[in-house]
């Protein structure tokens, strides 16, 4: 998953191991170059998952502009072990980028995979061998209080992490817009006396106002309710979460990813290398009320229409067994490069 830098709107490809320099890169609602990514959000380990990232960054850095780019820094979030493993990747192979990189990992927990996958992960001892391009990030827990992973927060939005279960540590990501202020009834300004211009803008960013005739105005008295803003949740590969907490951050998700291996024929072969099918995706979905869920992380024998033949799957069957769960609720099959527009909310 990447964050472009300008309008903070997120993308999700299958993995990290196919990345073309000469092509741009889907976001919900519009595309953007690999030139312009600011964050970078890797859900586990596991090869298909990572393997691209180091070769992600040399092509970001062939795509920027080394004067107009030197201030640029690129964050990425990821387990215990990103850190180590891209700093070798980029040692290894003598890469130098023309910007700053940036990591953050998270430090998950023995209840994440079987007691057996879990491995304690040293988050110390590598500070002193930075790579010339890199600052050094967080390490951030997992807060005892509110059960997640606090990443991210400007004026505009949050993203949080939360655990889920798989073969080694994996986590699912939220990305939610704040909510923005109601809409002025201008029509009781006007009744109150308030004239309009910058009175009216203070009102809307949340400032009381004082008349003339010393009668002081609130946001509270001329403000509608405020409108929420989106949220869309992607889900790591998994085979259950960890808690629920999940639940109560993907409530109400405008859009949720989730990954649906193989078809509910084989749920005991997903569970056992820790996946997911489409009734699983499905329930947890319905269970968030969310408003459309994409299924994605499709086996390889599962074959898009325009690549079947007799005897293949169809992938289109792991759409319609998730349809039975999800009633009237929207369900896609993610492809690379789908833009999926998600409008902004315009009232409560």
């Amino acid at each position: 998953m990447i964050a472009d830098r300008r309008t903070s709107l997120i993308y999700r490809k299958q993995n990290l191991s196919g990345w073309s320099p000469k092509k741009t890169y889907s976001v919900v609602g519009q595309t953007i170059t690999t030139g312009r990514i600011a964050k970078i959000f890797i859900t586990h380990l596991h090869g298909d998952h990572v393997f691209g990232l180091p070769g992600l960054l040399c092509t970001v850095s062939l795509q920027c502009n080394t004067s107009s780019n030197k201030d640029q820094v690129v964050e990425i979030y990821g387990p215990v072990g990103v850190r180590k493993f891209l700093r070798t990747s980029l040692e290894i192979s003598q890469s130098q980028l023309v910007f700053q990189y940036v990591v953050h990992e998270l430090v998950p927990t023995p209840d994440q995979c079987p007691a057996e996958e879990f491995r304690e992960c040293s988050v110390n001892g590598f500070e002193d061998r930075l790579h010339p391009q890199e600052v050094l990030g967080r390490t951030i827990a997992l807060d005892p209080d509110e059960d997640f992973y606090k990443l991210f927060e400007n004026e505009h939005f949050t993203i949080k992490a939360f655990r889920l279960y798989h073969r080694i540590p994996s986590f699912g990501f939220v990305v939610e817009e704040k909510e923005r202020p109601g809409r002025l009834n201008v029509q009781m300004l006007k009744e109150m006396g308030v004239p309009q211009g910058p009175l009216y803008g203070k009102l809307k960013n949340g400032e009381p106002v004082t008349l003339e005739n010393g009668i002081t105005v609130f946001p509270s008295d001329v403000l509608d309710k405020p409108i929420p803003g989106r949220k869309i949740c992607l889900l790591g590969d998994c085979t259950a979460v960890i808690g629920d907490i999940a639940q109560k951050l993907c409530f109400g998700a405008d859009l949720l990813v989730h990954e649906a291996t193989l078809d509910d024929a084989q749920i005991d072969k997903a569970k056992e290398h820790g996946h997911s099918t489409p009734k699983m995706a499905a329930e947890f979905a319905k269970s968030c009320y969310v408003k459309k869920l994409v299924l994605s992380h499709f086996s390889q024998r599962y074959k898009p229409l325009s690549f079947v033949e007799e005897g293949d799957d169809d992938v289109t069957e792991l759409k319609h067994q998730a349809e039975e769960i999800m009633n009237n609720v929207e369900v896609i099959l993610a492809e690379d490069f789908m833009v999926i527009e998600i409008p902004i909310n315009k009232r409560n």
